[in-house]
């Protein structure tokens, strides 16, 4: 399908993180773009603010008549729609051309030279890295998340480089057509889609083999490519790391010169690692690497991954958007690393019954090294309840005797009876709508 032939472009789900970037991209190229979501939002408002026509009813009257010619207009839709949804059915009865988002997205990789970063965690902040890196050269970024640098998640150059996030959920990443790509790690994830690691992991390979140039894997990963790590022996390898003034310095090895000094922002080992495989991937395309370097010392993160609400000497609230435990394991230790001495409370909202019951031993070990742990009801997206899955049965798991089940009425208040310093608001759903009240709140104790 040749996009150039396409002029009015309707988003079904246009609120969310990958289909708005999209939206961004096909209204700056020219085309005329509307579409559907089914509450308001940051992101919402966002659009309508560039002139991108939004309504939040299903209903086939609130279609902008020009978008209902089928032979000039594109339907974009996600997953996460309902089969039921009346403005998606109406356009599929009618013969209009109805792609979901990753399939767009490849057509738009298919005519660049893309570099597409996957795996189960890490790969918003890898891609948001990259595409800070890649900008001074024109590169196009879809990003899974708004990046502090751009306050955005598109970063728009020209139709020649695209930098993507490349989504394992739905096996959305197989519709790409990847040039250079790192894997950042196939833990298991998504069961709900693949049934089991195994399912999972072969995915990952058959996105490997449509690599057409270089693939880069974290030490460790079972695909063949080049490797980086930290502190290990690798192709790519960060050691001698310091800390000074609140960054991370430290010397950057690839296979061909060794990169000193190199200063870098956000905490933890596991956003080192994010960081060196955007230099890894941004090196095999050709970037000079005292331009990463100046890059990798002006990135100053992600919203929600890490995100710091209140930053006081009597109190410190972090947003984050963890929601595996490997995720949590990593937002932890990045706590006790930055405030060893200061007590840690943990607010955490489960996303999925399906990744609650298939994780729930590892999420128990994971929240039982904080301090202390509130719990939120489960968020369940997509999801129906499945029977005996609860927050109650997690909590019970949690082997730590300052725990309990809160909500949100009551959120704040159980916080502010707590003795700690330091606040980790944790989850995929709508916890992250939840943390700028808890902010105004909290605010006027520090």
């Amino acid at each position: 399908m040749n996009l150039k032939g396409i002029h009015t472009i309707y988003f079904i789900g246009i609120g969310g993180i990958g289909m708005s970037a999209l939206a961004k991209y096909f209204h700056a190229v020219g085309k005329q773009v509307s579409g559907y979501d089914k509450v308001t939002s940051a992101i919402t408002e966002g659009l309508r603010n560039i002139g991108i026509d939004t309504h939040y009813e299903d209903s086939l009257d609130l279609i902008p008549e020009n978008f209902k010619n089928k032979h000039h207009t594109l339907v974009v839709y996600t997953p996460a729609v309902s089969s039921d949804h009346l403005e998606l059915n109406f356009f599929i009865d009618n013969g209009f051309k109805v792609m979901k988002r990753a399939e767009v997205l490849g057509l738009i990789t298919k005519y660049t030279f893309c570099l597409a970063v996957a795996g189960t965690h890490g790969k918003t902040t890898t891609t948001a890295i990259l595409g800070h890196i890649m900008q001074p050269y024109n590169a196009t970024s879809f990003l899974g998340g708004i990046s502090e640098n751009y306050q955005s998640n598109l970063i728009l150059g020209k139709d020649e480089i695209s930098v993507v996030e490349a989504d394992e959920f739905d096996r959305s990443f197989l519709k790409l057509s990847p040039n250079i790509a790192c894997v950042t790690s196939t833990d298991a994830d998504h069961l709900d889609i693949y049934g089991e690691k195994n399912s999972l992991e072969n995915s990952f390979q058959e996105f490997a083999d449509k690599v057409s140039n270089q693939l880069i894997v974290a030490k460790g990963c079972k695909l063949e490519g080049l490797t980086y790590a930290v502190e290990e022996d690798a192709d790519y390898s960060i050691s001698n790391i310091k800390r000074k003034n609140g960054h991370y310095v430290f010397d950057v090895k690839t296979p061909h010169k060794i990169i000193n000094e190199v200063s870098f922002l956000l905490p933890g080992k596991h956003n080192m690692m994010n960081a060196l495989a955007a230099f890894a991937m941004a090196d095999c395309y050709g970037i000079p690497t005292e331009n990463i370097k100046k890059s990798l010392e002006t990135f100053r993160g992600v919203k929600r991954r890490f995100s710091y609400k209140i930053r006081s000497e009597k109190l410190t609230l972090i947003d984050d958007y963890a929601h595996h435990p490997t995720e949590i394991r990593a937002v932890h230790s990045s706590i006790k690393e930055l405030y060893p001495f200061k007590k840690n409370i943990v607010v955490f909202q489960p996303h999925l019954y399906t990744r609650t019951r298939d994780f729930i031993e590892d999420f128990a070990v994971e929240l039982s090294k904080f301090d202390e742990v509130l719990l939120l009801d489960i968020y369940p997206a997509r999801e129906i309840p499945i029977s005996g899955v609860s927050s109650l049965w997690l909590l019970e798991k949690i082997l730590n005797k300052n725990k309990k089940i809160t909500d949100k009425k009551n959120l704040v208040k159980d916080i502010k009876n707590s003795e700690a310093n330091i606040v980790a608001m944790l989850g995929a759903g709508d916890i992250g709508k939840m943390v700028e009240d808890v902010k105004n709140e909290l605010i006027s104790i520090c």
